[in-house]
């Protein structure tokens, strides 16, 4: 099946990991020199309203992606926020 990445852009990035939404497919690593996809990039969450940034970029492996489908990227990937830690999660 032939897509380009104008249609993948928006879709969900569902960690397949522990079920967790990591966001929204915002764009895509191509290395030029190898013509290769490299990573994904979830941007980061809005902080107050965009007024003061936002939350810094999930940048996912591509080797972590499992497919692109037509609603949602399931990765193996689990992304910790700034707020988050391990201890409780």
């Amino acid at each position: 099946m032939l897509e380009r990445i104008g249609e993948m852009h928006g879709r969900e990035v569902i960690s397949v990991l522990d079920g967790s939404r990591i966001g929204y497919l915002g764009d895509i690593e191509f290395d030029t020199q190898q013509a290769a996809l490299t990573a994904i990039v979830v941007y980061g969450r809005p902080r107050f309203f965009g007024l003061f940034g936002r939350e810094n970029d999930c940048v996912i492996p591509w080797s972590a992606v499992k497919t692109i489908g037509e609603d949602a990227v399931p990765v193996s990937y689990t992304h910790l926020r700034a707020h988050e830690t391990r201890s409780n999660l």
